[in-house]
Parts: structure tokens; sequence; C-alpha cells
């Protein structure tokens, strides 16, 4: 993959890179604000980017805010790094649809996990960070149209709202792959999202437990 990463921290931006390029993949940018991010993106075309959420001048969300006009623009699949869980900003990203993802920044230190995370990114799939997942799930379990759902279709919307395919949602959970289909579509009927052209209605579905 052809890669633009936006990261003010010049160690870890080059600790990045030289992770990418051990797993044969090209990081033709690497820049530290916003602006040069878009431009980047427009020079280079990249398969993929890596933006920090915090970037200068302010480090408050100068990186989110042009990783959404990025996607607004091309579409491009984003893969964006936190220090913390900011609810608000994964939200944020991934009602933006598939080919995005939000991990903190502590799964850099687990190097599958991060290259395989972004492989599900530039692929068009969704991902977000289990921590993240977890501390999100945490506050106020069951909420108007979730409060339907039982706690097995729960554990399944997590796993959903992780990344993981079916087969490795049957895998992890022990259960039929039919089995998962059939939570999956209960979930869907449950938010009120029925069948229809849109290939995100699993991250719809993510979405409305997040923004409970």
């Amino acid at each position: 993959m052809r890669i633009v990463i936006a990261e003010d921290q010049v160690l870890l931006a080059d600790g990045l890179a030289r992770l990418l390029a051990a797993h044969h993949h090209t990081v033709v940018a690497t820049v530290d604000n916003g602006p040069d991010l878009v431009r980047a993106v427009e020079a280079h075309r990249p398969d993929v980017a890596v933006v920090d959420i915090r970037l200068p001048p302010t480090f408050t969300d100068e990186g989110l805010r042009a990783a959404v006009q990025i996607r607004g623009a091309t579409g491009l699949p984003i893969l964006v790094l936190s220090q913390y869980v900011e609810p608000a900003y994964a939200r944020d990203l991934l009602s933006t649809g598939g080919g995005t993802g939000y991990l903190l920044k502590d799964r850099i230190g687990r190097p599958r996990d991060f290259v395989e995370a972004l492989a599900t990114v530039a692929s068009g799939g969704t991902v977000l960070d289990p921590e993240a997942v977890s501390q999100m799930f945490a506050r106020d379990h069951v909420r108007r149209g979730l409060a339907s759902l039982t706690d097995r279709e729960l554990q399944v919307l997590q796993n959903m709202a992780q990344g993981r395919s079916n087969a490795a949602i049957a895998n992890g959970l022990v259960i039929a792959e039919a089995t998962v289909e059939k939570h999956i579509n209960n979930i869907l009927t449950k938010l009120a999202l029925p069948p229809s052209d849109d290939d995100h209605r699993r991250v719809r579905a993510v979405l409305a437990y997040l923004q409970r």
C-alpha cells in the first residue's frame, strides 16, 4: 500500500514509517499538520492515510477535521490515532462510512494488530480500538432502541464495532457463523435498519450504539 502519515511527533512518525516499510508498504509522505495532509493526499493519491487526531497549532482536533475533509472530497480510507478514548471524535469519523478506523496510540506497540487494522481500513472495512469499544459500551448499557437487545446480541455488536468478520465473531464467541448472522439480522431489525443498498448497515448499527 501507498501511505501518507500525519503525525507531529518525529520519532513516532519515523517509527511508523519503519514499521510499514518492514511490512512491504511505502510511505509516500509524512506531514505534521492538517493543511499539509490535505495537500499530500492531493499530490500523492495514496491508498490510505494514518492521521493523529491532535496536530499543530492547537493540538485539539486538527487531524480529525482534515481527515473528515479528505473523506468528503475523496473517500480515502483513513486510520486515525488518538492518545485517549474520545467517543465524539470516533463517532465523527465513523459516521463518514466504511474505510475508517480509530485506534489508540498504544496499539502501535502491537505491530501485528496495527498493520492488520490498517489493511482492514484500506480494504473498506471499519476498525474501532477494543479499548475504545470497552469504554463506550460501559456507559448506560441499554438505551431506547438498544434496550431490547439480548446479552448475546450486545456481544455480537461489540465485536462488529471492532471490525471483526462474521467468521471471526463466531470463533470468538464459540457459536456457529449462521447464528452470528441471525443475531446481526436481529440487531439491525431492532435498531430500525432494514435491508437496503447501503453497504454500511453494520457501521450504522455501531454508531446507533455509540450515540446512545
